[in-house]
């Protein structure tokens, strides 16, 4: 049967042992260790667990997760949606609304064993067959919450009052696949990030410590920079949600005309994908939040059933391709959703992934 046990794992650690559940984001300055998720339409859940300790191997939980089919699949757009979609973007470019916006897409597909379906299991499957620097789980099915994240992106890590953001813009195969467009993409949220920051860090401590670094991931690679800030006085992670939140990378450029344009032509709402997913440790002073992306969750109140779901989508510019654009969602969608299935189990690890 299935592990309902309040769970959540993260950099190396696995905490139980729930004490505390609140969507108030103040708590995070309290005192324990908390996982956080907050879905991109803004509302945070925050757990406070009263045990956390070094995560033991979990092969068996990978051993007896059993996912969709990989094409069993559907999307909240098809591919003429889609398109449609990046055109409809390039004439709100055109006509000096925004610079940029982020167009996604959620894939949803039965759980074929929902009794048994225990996200953690797919969680020890990504870390095989996709292993990413901000993977975690979060598990509290009796608050709705079952996730699953692959993440490669930082949204904010914070050390005492230092704060880091590490936006991802630029998706290729390889390298020479990068083009002026995705540099240029990368620039502006940067941009758009250092704003953020700069609302809730002291004047003049927000720096770009890297711009548009080339950073490899299982299958692809990443442009990625860092900008970095020091909270200015009474600044906690409630104002540093408040003032960064959605993450910049996953909305466009202004934010406010990008999450207008968002709203207007995403059919569906996204969900912990593209929100943020990580922990906090109040007593330490530090915590590290992930953008919700390369993400995984259940729904067990899905009109057809329980399911599971995943999001994928990509940045548009003036300078997009909208079939281009079609398939970078492809391309990040295809590995995760292979070891979702379980296929690579068949392969072995570095197999079929």
């Amino acid at each position: 049967m299935l592990d309902s046990a309040p769970l959540a794992r993260f950099g190396g650690l696995v905490a139980s042992d729930l004490r505390d559940v609140t969507h108030d984001p103040r708590a995070l300055d309290s005192s324990g260790w908390w996982a956080v998720v907050a879905d991109f339409e803004g509302r945070p859940l925050c757990a406070r667990f009263g045990d956390v300790r070094p995560a033991p191997p979990r092969a068996r939980a990978a051993a007896q997760w059993h996912g969709p089919a990989p094409g069993a699949w559907t999307s909240s757009l098809d591919r003429d949606g889609y398109v449609a979609g990046v055109r409809r973007i390039r004439a709100h470019i055109a006509a000096g609304e925004v610079y940029q916006a982020n167009l996604c897409r959620v894939l949803t597909a039965p759980l074929p064993a929902p009794d048994t379906a225990d996200i953690d299991g797919l969680a020890a499957l990504l870390a095989r067959g996709n292993p990413a620097p901000y993977a975690g789980t979060v598990r509290l099915p009796a608050h709705g919450v079952e996730v699953a994240t692959a993440s490669p992106e930082l949204y904010l890590r914070r050390s005492g009052r230092t704060v880091t953001s590490g936006p991802i813009k630029g998706t290729g195969r390889t390298a020479a696949d990068l083009l002026e467009k995705d540099h240029a993409e990368n620039v502006m949220i940067v941009d758009l990030v250092r704003n953020d920051l700069g609302r809730v860090c002291a004047p003049g401590s927000v720096t770009v410590p890297a711009l548009c670094a080339v950073e490899p991931h299982p299958g692809l690679v990443h442009l990625v920079s860092t900008v970095r800030g020091e909270l200015a006085d009474g600044a906690g992670w409630a104002e540093l949600l408040a003032g960064t939140f959605p993450p910049g990378s996953v909305t466009g450029a202004p934010k406010a005309s990008a999450l207008g344009i968002i709203r207007a032509l995403e059919p569906v709402p996204r969900g912990p994908y593209c929100g943020a997913v990580g922990w906090v440790d109040a007593d330490r002073g530090t915590g590290e939040l992930a953008v919700g992306i390369r993400t995984f969750w259940t729904d067990r109140t899905a009109p057809g059933g329980p399911a599971l779901r995943f999001g994928t989508g990509a940045g548009i510019t003036w300078g997009s391709d909208p079939d281009r654009e079609w398939a970078e969602t492809e391309l990040k969608a295809s590995r995760l959703l292979t070891v979702a299935s379980g296929v690579h189990r068949q392969a072995g690890t570095g197999g079929r992934t």
